[in-house]
């Protein structure tokens, strides 16, 4: 699947790590989705499962961020009816993302469904401690995703990044950190830039797409993700941002041209 002529592979700086997450970009198959992603000269893709892992493996590309295991976004660690499945099944993808040869694995809080913020903090931690010592003996870094409530999930809990930090300094492991996504916060809280430099050191991974719509990050929208990149690398982190953008381009080619131009966009 090869980039229009006008958008072939310039060499990128990588002070930033890039990748794409698999889901917004399944238009294609993976295969040709790991072509693109070495066609534009970065080396990530994230949101895979152990079953994409051989594909992925075979055009010499990582996993930045594994998934799997989880329920689903809005059964979550918040609700100790859904624990006894989660650490089975947690227990068993640390083991397999070990093996692999990766470090990142998705977590969720869930909804709320009338739980108070402080519960749901106590209920996740406890749930969280029972694997976090597996995590840390096999390399594994849990990730809990922040998301919008707003619009996109609604009722969800870790609908805010104070509320996951808090939850980072109770499971008070350096395995356990927040999936950053700057569209979602952006939804819902906004001022992203102090919100990173002030709280780095518990995020571990990086989103991104345009606000309003989830769509390009380019100048139709209302982030300026070259500076956010920059305000990222300041606070020292070497981990990977993922483009999670839907592109709102008509055919194939547009849509591998908004990522390579995203690429560049955050390739500061």
């Amino acid at each position: 699947m090869p980039l229009p002529a006008t958008e072939k592979k310039a060499r990128l700086k990588n002070n930033i790590r890039h990748s794409v997450c698999y889901w917004t970009y399944n238009f294609l198959t993976l295969d040709e989705l790991c072509e693109v992603v070495k066609e534009i000269g970065f080396g990530a893709i994230d949101l895979l499962t152990p079953a994409h892992w051989p594909v992925l493996k075979k055009h010499g590309l990582f996993c930045s961020m594994c998934k799997a295991a989880e329920v689903k976004g809005s059964d979550g660690w918040i609700d100790p009816t859904f624990h006894p499945t989660l650490i089975k099944q947690y227990a068993e993808h640390i083991d397999l993302t070990a093996q692999a040869g990766y470090k990142n694995l998705i977590c969720f809080s869930g909804n709320r469904r009338g739980m108070d913020e402080e519960t749901a903090l106590k209920n996740m931690t406890e749930g969280i401690k029972k694997i976090i010592g597996q995590a840390e003996k096999k390399g594994i870094i849990l990730h809990i995703e922040v998301l919008n409530s707003k619009i996109d999930h609604k009722d969800y809990m870790a609908d805010k990044s104070a509320w996951a930090v808090e939850l980072c300094k109770r499971v008070g492991s350096e395995n356990f950190k927040i999936l950053y996504d700057i569209y979602h916060m952006q939804v819902d809280e906004g001022d992203v830039i102090r919100t990173i430099r002030d709280n780095c050191q518990y995020f571990g991974h990086y989103h991104t797409a345009g606000v309003p719509g989830r769509h390009e990050i380019d100048e139709n929208q209302e982030l300026n993700y070259a500076a956010i990149m920059k305000a990222i690398l300041a606070t020292g982190y070497q981990g990977y941002v993922a483009q999670e953008f839907i592109s709102s381009k008509s055919t194939r080619p547009e849509k591998i041209k908004a990522l390579a131009q995203a690429i560049k966009i955050c390739d500061v």
